[in-house]
């Protein structure tokens, strides 16, 4: 016979068995983690405040105001490809600076200047442009615009 370790109950060749170890992919059950979002959802959901208002009552003072005067209605100078001036829809014959100004100040009515609205043709030279801002400037009229028109088939906003 064997000198080796024997167990007790059995003889020595039978010896400890072990099962194979087969090799198995990870799994991630996502059954607990869905489970888990779902409770922190409802939570959020609970203790969250959507609107606080103020819960102070106060009664706000009242003052009694003039009406705001109305404010003069814009201008409309048109500058045309070839160098014309318009004003409020009727030519101006004389292209100076100084004409256009006289024309301007015969249309301010009111205390306050009223916003000048510049629409030129996109062929007017740059000099007939800066001739209506000049005229603008001696005219004592400081907010001015320049009306523009969008590409066709840009999108509009």
């Amino acid at each position: 016979m064997s000198d080796g370790f024997h167990l007790p109950g059995g003889s020595a060749s039978e010896g400890l068995q072990f099962k194979a170890r087969q090799d198995s992919e990870p799994e991630i059950n996502l059954i607990p983690f869905i489970d888990v979002l779902l409770v922190i959802l409802i939570f959020l959901l609970l203790t969250t405040t959507y609107s606080q208002n103020l819960q102070l009552r106060i009664n706000l003072p009242v003052a009694q105001a003039d009406k705001e005067q109305a404010p003069n209605p814009p201008l409309h100078i048109t500058v045309t490809a070839n160098g014309d001036y318009g004003l409020q829809g009727k030519l101006i014959a004389d292209h100076t600076a100084a004409a256009l100004s006289e024309a301007l100040l015969a249309q301010i009515r009111g205390d306050s200047p009223p916003v000048l609205i510049i629409s030129a043709d996109a062929l007017s030279s740059h000099q007939s442009v800066i001739t209506a801002v000049d005229a603008a400037r001696m005219a004592g009229i400081s907010h001015i615009t320049f009306a523009l028109q969008a590409p066709q088939g840009a999108p509009r906003r």
